[in-house]
């Protein structure tokens, strides 16, 4: 259990970099057409939030408007979250999520969203290729599940000889080669 929480806190380490190299920049347009730079940060926020913060009952103080101040405060609080519940002798038991099982998706998720965010800014994502292997291959066997949340689109092909970043990414529906406009 200790490694899942890890990695997942070492991924949100990731996407705190590139949230910090994006101020001033938040209305950047991003991979995933619905959102702007500021959209993806308050993505990962609500998504942690939803899954894992409220569930453990944690609700960090964020500042309005200022999205960065708000994903550090996050980061925070899911760095906090995770490490205490990770010692529960039952995890998911009594309506706690079980870590076991969700961060290793959340992991993905913010990986993905990491790459989306340091395209829509234009700086390199930097991804822990280690980490994205282990995140591919969590998401690799659920690939109708993932389609069908509509919350992904298609797989994109990609050279077998591709790195881990980028069969993560396109697996997950982004098209490795996009820019910002």
């Amino acid at each position: 259990m200790t490694q899942v929480v890890e990695r997942h806190i070492q991924a949100c380490r990731g996407f705190s970099d590139i949230v910090a190299r994006s101020v001033g920049r938040w209305e950047r347009p991003s991979p995933c057409a619905e959102w702007d730079a500021r959209g993806v940060v308050e993505h990962v926020i609500g998504f942690h939030d939803v899954l894992l913060l409220i569930p453990l009952d944690a609700k960090p103080h964020r500042p309005k408007g200022d999205p960065a101040a708000r994903w550090a405060v996050t980061a925070t609080a899911i760095g906090t979250a995770v490490r205490a519940v990770s010692g529960d002798p039952a995890p998911g038991s009594g309506g706690a999520p079980d870590l076991g099982r969700l961060l290793p998706v959340l992991t993905a998720d913010v990986l993905v969203h990491t790459w989306d965010l340091a395209r829509a800014v234009g700086v390199d994502p930097g991804l822990d290729l280690g980490l994205c292997a282990i995140s591919y291959e969590v998401v690799r066997p659920n690939d109708e599940q993932i389609r069908d949340s509509g919350m992904f689109g298609p797989a994109v092909p990609v050279p077998d000889d591709a790195d881990a970043g980028t069969k993560l990414v396109a697996f997950l529906g982004r098209d490795p080669s996009w820019t910002a406009p």
